[in-house]
């Protein structure tokens, strides 16, 4: 009973965590190069170093910083919805989660040697590695994905011989 239990939940969780962990999939690289830039144009090299200098719980506060930074955000998107703003309101979610994931990326990869440090965080995330890259596994065999591949392909083939005219 526990484990059919167990087996549920694990399946109720990775459905509803499903567009998030694609979101990230997709967009984590891309988001973490484009963090990158702005960094460099904005010749904030200094505090990086600074950032990966951190001890452990330093790293940990300043990777939570975004989240909490983001919260007024939501809130006002909300208050945007209940205002019948839908458009504006969709618009401040997806650009604030957009800019959220590019620092989050880039706080991470700039703190990860420290986070590891800490032992209930580096075993949380090899969980959630683990986990997740189960999720992506099945996800990979299905029908859905093996034709969104494709059409990515043929997209990005379209695009390519449009830049070369």
């Amino acid at each position: 009973m526990k484990q059919r239990l167990r087996r549920w939940l694990d399946t109720l969780l990775g459905l509803l965590l499903l567009p998030i962990i694609l979101f990230e999939e997709w967009g984590w690289e891309a988001l973490l190069a484009l963090a990158a830039r702005i960094t460099q144009a904005l010749r904030l090299q200094a505090l990086q170093r600074r950032i990966a200098a951190l001890p452990p719980y330093g790293a940990l506060a300043v990777l939570l910083l975004p989240s909490l930074l983001l919260v007024p955000l939501k809130l006002l998107g909300l208050w945007m919805l209940t205002r019948g703003l839908v458009l504006w309101s969709l618009l401040l979610v997806v650009v604030s989660k957009l800019a959220g994931t590019a620092v989050l990326a880039q706080l991470f990869t700039l703190t990860k040697p420290q986070l590891m440090k800490i032992g209930w965080f580096a075993r949380g995330y090899e969980r959630w590695t683990a986990w997740k890259n189960r999720w992506l596994q099945w996800l990979r065999t299905t029908a859905a994905w093996q034709a969104a591949r494709h059409w990515r392909h043929v997209a990005i083939d379209w695009l390519q011989r449009l830049r070369r005219r």
